[in-house]
């Protein structure tokens, strides 16, 4: 499927575009012809440009989130405080901040969703509908920040919530497959396997999360002005699938597979924010949690699905695991739907 110009003349503010989530937006806004912006709090000499004009600011600063989305039709909201420190305390002023900008131009947020929001009572197969109970403060965090999100929508803002599963991709840094599955910096001595034996688990490529995010944008006038859509992804049944493609990808098919041992991450969680995030979502391991893609498929059709093999074998690339492959391997084929895409959750 080719990509379409269907940005020009339209403008479109980024806020976390230095991380994984944001970068691959920024791109692919970028591809269909928007003009992109990227807010930084550092002068961005050392980046490649990808089509992204950068501005010196805070996410943090209301003025600076207002003189960056000047203009704009759409904002990006996939900012999260550095190294996840006192994301507690940070993350509802940015959000505001973005709010703010947003009902003055009146324009649409785009904010990539998480299962966080959840608790087992809709478990295991979630709709847009489902009630949101969350067992986590970082969950109830999360959910507030979607209630002032559809607050916004009656004051000139716009809303669109993509939901996915955990994230991987070349420039996911902070993730369970590069912070959890693998251990950051080392070369790869072993798997570790956060869930338990059978239990099935839910990821989201992010080239493949872009693709979907601007497909949605290309339908502005079918999303109506508070849009909710969850992504299938790539579901993994038992929880041995990413595992094994990992090994496959590795050229190391005999690789030892460890249960992830929560106790160290706990430990170190004491010292690491990040990892005393991840400790807080080891229920979202413990039982099947999955989104159900159905409404999305109703407006698409299809699912942007990149091979699960090819998809791994970039991210282990992108992680410094592997050295890339030529540039002109057919990455296009993840825009072309499989059974996996295409197919309603059972």
């Amino acid at each position: 499927m080719a990509r379409q110009a269907t940005g020009i003349g339209r403008t479109a503010l980024v806020l976390g575009a230095t991380g994984g989530v944001g970068g691959e937006m920024a791109r692919a806004l970028a591809v269909r012809g928007w003009r992109v912006r990227g807010l930084r709090r550092k002068p961005a000499e050392n980046l490649r440009p990808d089509n992204i004009e950068w501005m010196v600011g805070d996410a943090m600063n209301a003025g600076d989130v207002m003189a960056a989305a000047e203009g704009a039709a759409l904002i990006v909201h996939a900012v999260n405080p550095p190294a996840y420190r006192h994301w507690d305390r940070l993350v509802l002023p940015m959000l505001d901040n973005s709010i703010a900008a947003a009902c003055a131009n009146r324009a649409r947020i785009l904010l990539p969703g998480t299962v966080y929001n959840y608790g087992p009572d809709v478990f295991p197969l979630i709709p847009e509908t489902a009630a949101q109970n969350p067992l986590t403060r970082k969950g109830a965090i999360r959910v507030e920040m979607e209630r002032r999100l559809h607050r916004a929508v009656g004051q000139g803002a716009k809303l669109l919530i993509l939901r996915c599963g955990d994230f991987f991709g070349p420039k996911a840094g902070n993730s369970w497959f590069s912070q959890g599955l693998l251990t950051p910096g080392k070369p790869p001595t072993r798997i570790n396997q956060p869930g338990q034996p059978g239990i099935g688990h839910q990821w989201a490529y992010l080239p493949d999360v872009a693709e979907t995010a601007m497909r949605l944008l290309d339908r502005e006038a079918d999303l109506g002005d508070d849009a909710m859509y969850h992504m299938d992804g790539h579901w993994d049944a038992d929880g041995s699938r990413m595992v094994a493609a990992i090994a496959r990808a590795l050229g190391e098919p005999d690789l030892p597979v460890r249960r992830m041992p929560w106790w160290l991450l706990r430990l170190a969680g004491l010292a690491v924010p990040l990892f005393r995030e991840l400790c807080e979502m080891r229920y979202l391991w413990q039982q099947p949690v999955r989104l159900d893609n159905r409404r999305l498929l109703a407006l698409l059709a299809d699912e942007p699905h990149t091979p699960l093999d090819l998809a791994v074998r970039r991210t282990l690339e992108g992680l410094g695991y592997l050295p890339a492959l030529p540039a002109d391997m057919p990455e296009a084929r993840r825009c072309m739907p499989d059974r996996v895409a295409s197919s309603h959750p059972g």
